[in-house]
């Protein structure tokens, strides 16, 4: 699972790094092949109109962003299987879009897309390390499509009724912290390793999956709501205590 903090990615690729033209010429032709499983997934949730042209918009968005990130540097002469199927998480996460446009989805729908995104989380980084593939921008990309997947199921939750605008506490952290790096730069530095985090994270969207089915709603989606809030003050304010005593 990628760690949901700039500070916590691994380094970038070294400035001036050649980018390999044929991994950024599959990227971009897979990045517009996979536009497939956006709207497979938009279909899946039954995505109106709207819905379609939101996820579409929201995937193309995606894609811009991560062809601009992997032109700061790529390490790798090819995209790699890692890479491809975060591209795939990547396709599947802006379905999630759709019923901010078209109305809540079937309840099992969201929650199964969400699974099978959650699960090909675990699949992109064992193909890295297998192949020795990692890479700052690998690590880069899976975070950024983590915190989107957690971003949306929280935003599905609240627009659906499954909980109340608490949950989206549940969404925004990756994001609120890189805001704070813009007034506290001495935090914008990589972490240590900790299993913990990594923990935290899975029960992060293992919680807002939860909140997807009404079987949740009401005091249970409270509860959730509240330990999961818990357990990322507790890592994030444990890695910022970090950061600030090993500041230079």
């Amino acid at each position: 699972m990628a760690q949901l903090r700039s500070a916590a990615r691994s380094s970038p690729s070294p400035q001036g790094t050649d980018v390999s033209q044929f991994a950024g010429s599959q990227l971009a032709r897979l990045g517009m092949a996979f536009v497939v499983l956006t709207w497979g997934g938009a279909i899946w949730l039954g995505a109106a109109p709207g819905g379609f042209a939101l996820a579409t918009g929201g995937y193309a968005l995606g894609l811009g962003l991560t062809l601009t990130l992997f032109r700061r540097g790529f390490p790798h002469p090819t995209l790699g299987a890692c890479n491809m199927v975060t591209l795939a998480r990547l396709a599947l996460t802006a379905a999630l879009l759709a019923p901010l446009a078209s109305g809540p989805a079937p309840p099992m729908a969201m929650f199964t897309l969400a699974m099978i995104a959650l699960s090909l989380d675990g699949l992109d980084g064992w193909l890295a390390r297998r192949a020795a593939w990692v890479s700052g921008f690998g690590a880069r990309f899976d975070m950024e499509v983590d915190s989107g997947l957690a971003l949306l199921l929280a935003l599905n939750a609240w627009a659906a009724g499954m909980a109340g605008p608490a949950v989206l506490l549940l969404g925004l952290p990756r994001y609120l912290f890189a805001a704070a790096l813009l007034m506290f730069p001495w935090a914008d530095r990589p972490l240590p390793d900790r299993f913990s985090r990594k923990a935290v994270c899975v029960a992060q969207i293992a919680g807002l999956m939860a909140l997807q089915l009404p079987l949740f709603s009401g005091i249970p989606a409270q509860m959730i709501v509240a330990a999961v809030s818990v357990a990322l003050i507790w890592s994030f304010g444990r890695d910022v205590v970090w950061l600030w005593r090993t500041r230079a």
